[in-house]
């Protein structure tokens, strides 16, 4: 994570509606409404917390930022649910 808020990349080519991360490294701040998270606005991870979203929305607006002055690394398994 860095002072900037990010996204998440896709690597599931566009088409991920749920996603699995767990956060390394720092605590971080995070949103999935749309609007950016600051170091001192979003909910907060702690290293080792998981994060789920389930659906494709939520996956699209999520955006974190570092909370503290130390970087974090998300690690991101995208899925794609089979949706009737």
């Amino acid at each position: 994570m860095s002072t900037t808020a990010i996204g998440l990349d896709d690597s599931a080519g566009g088409k991920s509606n749920c996603c699995f991360m767990t956060l390394e490294g720092a605590a971080i701040r995070y949103r999935y409404d749309g609007t950016d998270p600051t170091a001192l606005v979003g909910h907060v991870a702690e290293p080792g917390d998981n994060i789920t979203l389930a659906t494709r929305d939520e996956v699209m607006k999520f955006s974190a930022i570092r909370r503290d002055g130390v970087d974090a690394t998300l690690r991101v398994s995208h899925g794609r649910n089979y949706i009737p």
